[in-house]
């Protein structure tokens, strides 16, 4: 498997990614040691996971339980945490209540792990400013807790402000920069604004989407007959 740096951040990994997005939570837990031993296999050393709210109705909690069944597969699959890059995201959803730290250290507890090598911070809620964003994330690299950092889906302006707060605050500015990115939506990384903010910040674009939510896969064509929610965008 190839492996590509991650941002200025010094750490490398696999060109790709396993994510863990409504998966194994509702998939058996055979099928999901399967794919972890999968992807171990392959020499995907590059895993995302990240705490959602129960969908389901048969948690038995009502959110963070991904990230339960996530470490539990995690071990049982055979992975050694010193040989994976193992990413989570701050959701604010709770903000300013709950605290960047207290958000992460509950998601540790979860996983079963004492740190993740990459945070990310999602989309920021209305009154949480990327000076407190970069602030709070510089505590969890101060304290161990994560090794490096990136931004979900902000948009070009604010991963530009970040590099310039990280920089006057002498603190890492985000490595890795997750965007929708495939053949059938190239604009959102290739936008000229996005390009500049990117190549400011020295972030590496982590590419999501890029099934472009299966319309890559054929299941649409005429052949597949299949419906769903992409069935009437198909020309777009």
């Amino acid at each position: 498997m190839e492996h590509k740096p991650l941002g200025m951040s010094g750490i490398e990994v696999s060109a790709l990614s396993l994510g863990s997005w409504r998966t194994f939570e509702r998939i058996s837990r055979g099928q999901g040691v399967a794919v972890m031993t999968a992807a171990r296999e392959a020499g995907i050393d590059f895993l995302d996971d990240a705490r959602y709210d129960d969908e389901t109705s048969t948690a038995p909690i009502p959110t963070g339980y991904s990230e339960v069944v996530f470490g539990e597969l995690f071990r049982v699959a055979g992975w050694r945490r010193d040989e994976v890059v193992v990413a989570n995201k701050l959701w604010w959803e709770f903000w300013p209540a709950q605290s960047a730290a207290e958000e992460l250290d509950a998601s540790l507890g979860r996983m079963g792990f004492d740190h993740v090598d990459l945070i990310y911070a999602e989309r920021l809620p209305e009154g949480l400013l990327v000076d407190i964003v970069v602030g709070e994330v510089a505590g969890l690299l101060k304290a161990g807790k994560a090794r490096s950092w990136g931004v979900v889906n902000w948009p070009a302006p604010l991963i530009a402000e970040a590099a310039r707060v990280a920089a006057r605050e002498n603190v890492p500015a985000p490595c890795a920069a997750p965007l929708p990115y495939s053949l059938a939506t190239p604009h959102v990384v290739e936008d000229e604004r996005m390009v500049g903010a990117l190549a400011e910040t020295g972030a590496a674009v982590v590419a999501s989407y890029v099934l472009a939510g299966g319309a890559l896969t054929g299941k649409y064509t005429s052949a597949g007959g299949a419906r769903g929610r992409l069935a009437g965008q198909l020309d777009h």
